[in-house]
Order: C-alpha cells, then sequence, then structure tokens
C-alpha cells in the first residue's frame, strides 16, 4: 500500500485547519482520514484480474504486439500498468492507464526473460494505491528474421525468385531413380542397357533414370570475433549471417534439398548434417548464438565437412583483410576439393558513405576518411582473391541483400549442377 499526492494534499489541509479548529477536531479529521485510507487501500488490494498477452517466439527487429488488459474491468478505481524489459527489447509505450497496447521490438537474438508487468491500482477516493503483479516471468524467443526467410522461400515456390533450381521433378537421364524401360537409342549410354529385357523381347531396350534433384547445402557460420563488428541498426554481422543462412534453410526445405549447419569460433558449437526439413533445425539451432572474442579455427569446422557428400558449402564470415583471412585462405581446399564453396559477407555501409560526403563542401577530415576506407576495401579485395584464389566464390553485398544474394547462389549451382 502506498499513499498517493491526494492523501498526501488532505493531511496538509488537515495541519492548517488544525490552527483554526484546534486539535481535538484535527484529530478527529485525522482518524476520518485514515479511515478512508483503509478503506480505499482494502479497494485498491482486490486484484484487478489484469491480463498479459505477448507472442513466445518473436523475430529480431520486426515488432510484434504486447498487450497487459483488464478483461473484467477495473471497478471504477484507476490502473497504471507498467511492463519492463530486458536492455535488448524496447517496449513502446511502457506504461499506459486502464490497457497497456505497446510495439515490442527485439534488438538481439536469443533466450530473454520478459518480467510481469505491474499494475498499480488506486482507490475510488484516490488515498491509496497497491500495486499487483500481472503474469508471471515469461521466456521470449528471439529468432533471426524469418518474415524475410519466408518471403524468399514463397517467392521461390511462385516462381518469382528465379526459375533455375526449381523442378518439381529432375531431368531424364544417368541417375539414381529408376523411371522406367524403354526401346534402346544409338546415343545411350551402355550402361543404360537392361540386359533381361532384352533377351526376353529380343530388341535392345534401356533404362530410363531420372537425376537426383535433391541436394545437399551446409551453412557454416562464423562466430568468432570479426563476426561481432555492428552494423547500421544495431545489428551485428553475425546477425546478418544467421538471417541469410535461415533463408537458405527454408528455400531448401522447399526445394525438398537436404540442409545442414556448422557453427564454430575456436570450438564447434553447433553441427546438423544435412537432413530433409533442415532449415526449421537450422533456425532452432542457431537462433541464440552470439560472438565470441576468439579467433574462428576454419581448419576444425571444416574436418567434419571435408569427407561428406558433395555439397554447396556457404561459409558465413567476414574478410577484412589479409591476416585475418589467412587461415580461412589455407582451409578452404580442404573442402574445394569435394564441394562447392561460398564465402559470404557483407559489405560495410560506413566505408561506402565515407567515399560520398554528404555535404555540398568537403573537408579535410572528408579526404582521410575516404582515403582510410579505399585502404580498407583495398585490402578486402586482395583477401577476398586470395579466397578465390583457394578454390572458393566470393559474394559481398550491403546487409539488407545478403539473404536474396546467398539464395541466389544457392539456385544457380544447383540450376548448374555444381552440387
Amino acid at each position: 500500500m502506498s499513499p498517493t499526492p491526494r492523501a498526501a494534499g488532505a493531511l496538509a489541509a488537515i495541519a492548517l485547519l488544525a490552527l483554526v479548529l484546534g486539535p481535538v477536531a484535527a484529530g478527529l479529521l485525522v482518524a476520518a482520514l485514515a479511515g478512508a485510507r483503509l478503506a480505499d487501500a482494502r479497494a485498491a488490494h482486490r486484484p484487478p484480474g489484469a491480463q498479459r498477452h505477448v507472442p513466445a517466439v518473436v523475430a529480431r527487429g520486426v515488432p510484434a504486439t504486447l498487450t497487459v488488459e483488464l478483461p473484467d474491468g477495473a471497478g471504477g478505481r484507476r490502473v497504471r500498468i507498467r511492463q519492463a524489459t530486458p536492455a535488448d527489447l524496447a517496449l513502446d509505450p511502457q506504461e499506459a492507464d486502464g490497457a497497456l497496447a505497446g510495439r515490442l521490438v527485439a534488438r538481439r537474438r536469443g533466450r530473454w526473460t520478459l518480467p510481469p508487468a505491474a499494475v498499480r491500482v488506486a482507490g475510488p477516493l484516490g488515498l491509496a494505491t497497491w500495486d499487483h503483479r500481472a503474469g508471471e516471468d515469461e521466456e521470449l524467443l528471439v529468432y533471426p528474421d524469418l518474415p524475410a526467410a519466408r518471403r524468399l522461400a514463397l517467392a521461390v515456390r511462385a516462381g518469382r525468385f528465379r526459375e533455375p533450381g526449381r523442378r518439381s521433378r529432375g531431368p531424364l537421364g544417368l541417375g539414381t531413380e529408376f523411371e522406367s524401360i524403354r526401346d534402346y537409342l544409338p546415343d545411350d549410354d551402355i550402361r543404360q542397357v537392361n540386359w533381361p529385357a532384352t533377351a526376353r523381347l529380343g530388341r535392345p531396350m534401356s533404362n530410363q533414370y531420372r537425376i537426383e534433384q535433391d541436394r545437399d547445402v551446409i551453412c557454416v557460420l562464423d562466430c568468432g570475433r570479426l563476426m561481432a563488428a555492428p552494423l547500421s541498426g544495431g545489428a551485428t554481422r553475425l546477425d546478418a549471417a544467421v538471417d541469410a543462412a535461415t533463408a537458405v534453410g527454408l528455400v531448401a526445405d522447399e526445394l525438398g534439398d537436404r540442409c545442414g549447419t556448422v557453427a564454430f569460433d575456436a570450438t564447434v558449437h553447433r553441427r546438423i548434417a544435412p537432413r530433409r526439413g533442415g532449415g526449421d533445425a537450422l533456425v532452432r539451432a542457431v537462433y541464440d548464438l552470439q560472438p565470441a572474442p576468439v579467433d574462428a579455427d576454419y581448419e576444425l569446422a571444416f574436418r567434419g565437412i571435408a569427407s561428406s557428400k558433395r555439397a554447396l558449402v556457404i561459409v558465413f564470415t567476414d574478410l577484412i583483410e589479409e591476416v585475418a583471412a589467412r587461415s580461412l585462405v589455407m582451409a578452404v581446399p580442404v573442402l574445394a576439393r569435394r564441394h562447392e564453396v561460398v564465402v559470404a559477407g557483407v559489405v560495410d555501409p560506413d566505408l561506402d558513405a565515407a567515399l560520398r560526403p554528404s555535404g555540398a563542401r568537403v573537408h579535410e577530415l572528408d579526404v582521410y576518411r575516404a582515403a582510410a576506407a579505399l585502404d580498407v576495401l583495398a585490402a578486402r579485395e586482395r583477401a577476398a582473391a586470395r579466397v578465390r584464389g583457394a578454390g572458393a566464390h566470393v559474394l559481398e553485398t550491403p546487409p539488407a541483400q545478403l539473404a536474396q544474394a546467398c539464395v541466389s547462389a544457392y539456385l544457380t549451382a544447383k540450376s548448374r549442377a555444381r552440387l
């Protein structure tokens, strides 16, 4: 129970009246005020029946609605609701009278605990308040940008993204899925001849197969120190990489391919072998990954992939300069001997901004910034050239385009039978 400004004002007024009415009358007034306040507190003590509604899973950067409602009404009482949030969750507004409907935005992926909402109820006379709790501690899971990934998967399904890589059935040829037996044609491979059918029918017959279309794609996520570099909007390079890997995984599910993942820094934290429906498994496995202040061990991460079935391996990392990329360059040939390898990362928008001063007048400091940006970009290009020389394709895009570029590279590799 807490006093209110109205109760304090009434007590001050009684103190002034005591100078005129005398102490006995003032004492009676104080007793009456105390009784009224006690009755008000008893009315405020009754729980208001507030209920909180919030999704159990939200996507990073995607607004969700959090509400705290009073389904049975406040019974004439004034109610103030406040919802506290962890530092990585933003709620606007956080306080409201009567009912709260806030816009909840998660800044970081992971698992967060949302505390109960505080509900302050004032009695009918406004002389006392009582604080209540709405709900209990509630776990909130913050996933990557699933809506954007699902839009890409739906675009592939509808044929709006691009057509290569999406066939309901594979082309006929030398595959592993038996289709039918037909008459032998002059250009058929001798391995297609069905000898029992030939002997039975007295003429050459060929097996017809359908080329296997389900392929493996593996998303390798670097969680080392380089991926902690911030991007605009408070996201990190790892956030952009996880969003892109999510999009690739959901598209693989849509195409019937097998998707796996490896997440690592100095050690391997997650390893999921390629499987059908692997996109959903990827999301559940990597949604709470955070970058660690250690160097990434590429050789360790690639060791378990090198001998597996041929696949498209997308390595999400940051090519900042040649020295930092040296361990990656040494490890890539282990994968490139068997797999199609793509090294994907984001370009820094601040570097592009440094090369294009916004003001009408160029200052001396702008020239220094541009020179430093050119030096960094040149170092990145040298690092990318070394990675290409080691046998991998390099893909660098702005953060907002990384997911789409990775899906495009995946579909292109699939359509050209490079995996």
